[in-house]
């Protein structure tokens, strides 16, 4: 399965929601092929991707658990459906809270447990969150159809998930 719910309208809505000026540098956290890079380029923002197994030249190979970027460096930080494979949500959390600018803003929707609120955990991880919606419905549309043309990865079954986007703020 490519890319995420949504497409780049989402990517675009989460950038409206962020209200980061064009010239602001943001991080892609969880990049993959760098579509969400090379479309917030195109806004002339300063973008980098990172990602395990990069799938294109924009893309830099790297772990985001652990980026060795340096802290307080990005302006904004967006990530789509990576922080849960990562299998540390909690500590993707805290490395986007330490790599941004005091009042950085964090872009983040992905799949989660249901039962579990992205929110309450970014709050955790010393966020204050802006703007939170459950796209649950748009994200079971995007995975039935996936699996309709087989490029579906499958996802434990004991547990049922909720899809959910968070526009957050790091606390000053």
């Amino acid at each position: 399965m490519k890319g995420h719910p949504g497409g780049m309208e989402h990517s675009l809505n989460m950038l409206t929601l962020s209200q980061l000026l064009p010239g602001s540098s943001i991080l892609d956290m969880g990049a993959g092929a760098g579509e969400t890079v090379r479309l917030f380029r195109n806004r002339e923002y300063k973008v980098r991707g990172m990602d395990l197994k990069p799938q294109s030249e924009e893309v830099e190979q790297g772990d985001f658990l652990q980026s060795g970027f340096s802290e307080e460096l990005f302006d904004g930080i967006i990530s789509q459906c990576a922080f849960f494979v990562s299998g540390n949500v909690q500590k993707a959390l805290l490395e986007a809270c330490r790599m941004l600018k005091p009042g950085g803003i964090l872009m983040l929707s992905d799949v989660c447990p249901k039962g579990q609120d992205l929110g309450r955990q970014a709050e955790e991880a010393g966020f204050l969150v802006l703007y939170a919606e459950d796209l649950t419905t748009q994200w079971k549309e995007y995975y039935i159809e996936a699996i309709w043309r087989g490029t579906a990865d499958c996802v434990p079954c004991q547990v049922k998930y909720n899809y959910q986007m968070v526009i957050c703020r790091k606390k000053e």
